[in-house]
């Protein structure tokens, strides 16, 4: 097992054992025991009470987080040239079509979101190979695949994140950087989890929320109390 750095140490010591925090503790607690040298991404994993191998169970969505996630999202829009001002216009980072998915069948995926037309989906199916394992594939269910282009990149540009519960049953997203003040990565944090209640699939049964934990790059995780007041 790794030995703790000082710093490392100092950062367990100050995490009560077996305590469950409140949303607005955790969201301190991780800004003080966060000590890299650039600005962490801060994260939060929900462990859900459903079996991701039933169709009827599966959590899969989108949110727009307040504060947005701190991050400036590289966006490929794949359109048709009367759509490619749309999407320059609204901000993406790389604009067109044929030539884009040439770069991708060559292994080219140094993008966050591909937004998409439906018209255009039938030629990203062959990358599915590229693309699925990345998380990349545009899917109607979180927006990116649309015809209102501009509305989908200025969404993804000012915080909007898709989720997917893995196949151990838990939801990981970015609730912002730790940077951010406590009080807005505790509203991005209310947002997502606001979020998976409204998603609970009416299938899953017993405990929905089973465990919340939040950290940040580098640091231990902080269990949250599930039974947080939204």
């Amino acid at each position: 097992m790794a030995r703790l750095t000082r710093k490392q140490k100092e950062a367990v010591a100050k995490i009560e054992k077996n305590k469950m925090y409140s949303l607005e503790e955790a969201s301190q607690l991780v800004k003080d025991i966060t000590n890299t040298k650039f600005d962490a991404s801060v994260d939060i994993a929900v462990r859900l009470g459903v079996d991701p191998r039933k169709a009827n169970q599966m959590v899969r969505g989108v949110v727009s987080l307040p504060h947005g996630t701190g991050k400036d999202m590289k966006v490929l829009a794949l359109v048709t040239p009367d759509k490619e001002a749309e999407a320059k216009e609204a901000g993406a980072d790389y604009v067109g079509l044929d030539e884009y998915l040439e770069k991708i069948k060559g292994g080219w995926t140094d993008v966050d979101v591909i937004i998409t037309m439906p018209s255009v989906m039938g030629k990203l199916g062959p990358l599915g190979r590229v693309l699925g394992p990345r998380g990349l594939m545009p899917n109607p269910k979180t927006g990116t695949v649309t015809m209102d282009v501009a509305k989908a990149v200025t969404e993804v540009k000012a915080g909007k994140i898709d989720f997917k519960v893995d196949k151990t049953g838990i939801v990981h997203a970015p609730i912002g950087k730790a940077s951010f003040s406590a009080d807005k990565l505790e509203g991005n944090a209310k947002e997502l989890l606001s979020t998976l209640i409204k998603l609970k699939p009416t299938a899953a049964k017993g405990t929905y929320m089973k465990s919340i934990f939040i950290s940040s790059t580098m640091s231990p995780s902080i269990a949250v109390d599930t039974k947080v007041s939204l």
